[in-house]
């Protein structure tokens, strides 16, 4: 069954400054994003890689946390051949910029977020006092390193927007998916529900605890329910 309560924007509201921001992500029945085993789990499914991939050809840019391309190796890539060639035939790259938000920057030359052709962004998150030169996450890697300032998220809005980022897709961790909704700065949210339990206080969640705009007094609005295969999909509209 599918509830459509109106067409998602694809526009951040105006004068914002800042691309549209998608969130996206996919949790289990108690909330959990992965499990403490080694092996990525696996919460979606493949009607829903199906729908991400379709979501990721319509962004300008992917954005996760340092965990994130640490633990899972994501390759952020457009999967499907016809999108790739959609993105080609309009002038747009095959693939969104990458862009991963770090602490310090280290991060394994050898993931697959710096493994093809695709623009790549490496965020450091540093006080505002304290500014280093750009620089090469590993030596033979080709990637931007931006430092940014305070507060981080804004910052980061910021600079992708100057570099022409209209629509930005987050995939996570926790610590991004937190730091986002916290700020009040995503305006769509895609929250997959998988049919099952982790069932581990370790695993990690889909937010850590914050001060978050939408509370019981201020709910989100649901735009869409949709089955994909044996997970539902949530869209929520958030500006």
């Amino acid at each position: 069954m599918t509830t459509t309560a109106g067409r998602a924007a694809t526009e951040a509201p105006a004068g914002a400054g800042r691309p549209y921001v998608l969130l996206s992500c996919a949790m289990s029945l108690d909330g959990r994003i992965d499990d403490c085993s080694p092996d990525r789990l696996v919460l979606s499914s493949p009607a829903d890689l199906d729908r991400v991939d379709e979501v990721r050809a319509g962004c300008d840019a992917i954005l996760v946390g340092a965990r994130t391309v640490r633990r899972d190796n994501p390759g952020l890539a457009v999967r499907s051949a016809d999108r790739r060639a959609a993105r080609l035939a309009a002038g747009r790259p095959p693939t969104p910029l990458r862009a991963v938000l770090t602490g310090q920057g280290a991060l394994d030359p050898a993931a697959r977020f710096f493994l093809d052709g695709a623009e790549r962004i490496v965020y450091r998150a540093r006080p505002a006092q304290v500014q280093a030169p750009p620089a090469l996450p590993a030596p033979g890697v080709a990637a931007t390193l931006v430092d940014l300032v305070d507060p981080v998220v804004e910052s980061l809005l910021r600079d992708l927007h100057g570099r022409g980022v209209r629509r930005l897709l987050v995939e996570g961790g926790t610590t991004l998916h937190t730091a986002f909704l916290t700020a009040g700065l995503v305006d769509e949210l895609h929250l997959v529900v998988a049919p099952f339990f982790v069932g581990d206080a370790a695993a990690p969640t889909f937010v850590g605890p914050g001060s978050f705009p939408f509370d019981a007094a201020h709910r989100l609005r649901l735009a869409e329910v949709r089955q994909l295969g044996d997970v539902v999909l949530l869209r929520y509209r958030m500006s």
